[in-house]
């Protein structure tokens, strides 16, 4: 049952199926004014029709606002730092847009004064779980609509009835109904013709990637440079974080990187496939682990790369404003205070090769790592280390021979 005193409701709009639906849905259920946010995060759409499609389904106002900058420097910049990757394939590309659209719908709700805040995530999946745990870390007095979870619609099938009944124009159809997201970061792909994983994604599927048989058969070099962990320089010329990641985006989709297709563990408790194009930040994430090989203290490092899978299921998750992130991201940034330099890469037919790295900073010496003569290293030193560490080895097998 519709709750009273909703008056106004700011509405995360995409203009896909269920924001769509979403929109009409909220104004006939509550009687309530509907403000659609759209967030410019790089989906590479014609922003101004998603704002006319929003208006003509019953919008009261629509925001279009520009975070692209905003996305890459205050989110993947950090995830990126922290090499985050879920369960070792997954870059992250839609949990970390979430906290960074729910904040900005917190921000909008009290400049409009709106009672509550809205989002058009199904009650099986994760996005759900980032807005509203985002909702109520930023507002804990928000009051949060969840369409999915109050509405009769059962399936995406019902919905596509349900917009052609309002004449709400829809560009998924039955036939290929699977869900898209797209931003600066990646395209994910999930639903439909893909809930069967035996099944192949069909090639024009992909948005920014082509296939590793149709890319050039050339390879291609490129130099990312980094400072303190973030890349701020592609090929010599220094970038805005949008404008690098755009640029590595183009580089490695036409020389095919970056499609993942995996089978997920979702929060809520279910397997879920999910088809994923994240070329630039693959090579990024490469680059990057590059340049931390030769400027990172080894206990450093192995403690960081301990924490790599918690850090990621929090963003996962959707806990990007709790505490524990919190605590988490200043370890990974402090981790980071040394990692400076730039990497060499070689693309080729969906393969990225590191062929150099070098740093001012660089822990690596030449002298100590050579196999040739030396008068730096004293090798006879080896025999007590060995020793020493041998020591706890030697005690527990005579202790098996005695028993």
């Amino acid at each position: 049952m519709a709750e009273k005193g909703i008056n106004k409701v700011v509405l995360a709009y995409s203009g896909g199926l269920d924001t769509s639906v979403a929109l009409s849905w909220l104004r006939e259920t509550y009687g309530c004014k509907v403000i659609a946010f759209i967030a410019d995060i790089g989906q590479n759409e014609p922003l101004d029709r998603l704002k006319d499609k929003a208006l003509a389904t019953g919008a009261q106002k629509v925001y279009i606002e520009d975070l692209r900058e905003e996305f890459v420097r205050e989110y993947v910049f950090p995830a990126f730092r922290a090499n985050a990757i879920y369960e070792g394939n997954y870059l992250l590309g839609t949990a970390l847009a979430r906290p960074l659209i729910a904040k900005r719908q917190i921000e909008i709700a009290k400049r409009e004064k709106a009672d509550a805040v809205s989002h058009g995530a199904t009650g099986k999946g994760n996005d759900q779980v980032r807005f509203e745990l985002s909702y109520m870390a930023l507002n804990p007095d928000i009051k949060i609509i969840v369409p999915w979870r109050e509405w009769n619609f059962k399936s995406r099938t019902s919905l596509i009835k349900y917009a052609k009944k309002k004449g709400i124009p829809l560009s998924v159809t039955q036939d290929k109904p699977y869900s898209i997201d797209r931003n600066l970061l990646h395209v994910s792909f999930e639903g439909g013709i893909l809930e069967n994983p035996w099944t192949e994604p069909p090639e024009d599927m992909f948005k920014i990637t082509v296939s590793p048989e149709d890319a050039p058969d050339k390879s291609v070099y490129m130099e990312i440079k980094f400072e303190n962990g973030d890349p701020v320089a592609l090929n010599g010329r220094k970038m805005s974080p949008a404008e690098l990641l755009s640029s590595l985006n183009k580089i490695a989709g036409r020389h095919g990187l970056g499609r993942v297709d995996m089978v997920e563990n979702r929060y809520v408790g279910i397997k879920s496939r999910g088809v994923y194009e994240t070329p630039g930040g693959t090579v990024w994430r490469i680059a990057h682990k590059a340049v931390e090989s030769i400027t990172m203290d080894r206990e450093v490092m192995h403690i960081r790369d301990s924490l790599i899978p918690k850090y990621s299921e929090l963003i996962y998750y959707g806990y990007w404003f709790s505490p524990e992130m919190q605590l988490m991201q200043k370890i990974m940034d402090e981790a980071q205070v040394n990692v400076w330099g730039t990497a060499r890469l070689k693309l080729y037919k969906g393969n990225c090769i590191v062929v150099g790295r070098r740093s001012h900073r660089s822990l690596y010496h030449r002298d100590l790592a050579t196999f040739e003569e030396d008068e730096v290293y004293r090798h006879k030193d080896a025999e007590g280390f060995i020793r020493l560490n041998a020591l706890r080895l030697k005690i527990q097998t005579k202790l098996k021979e005695a028993m």
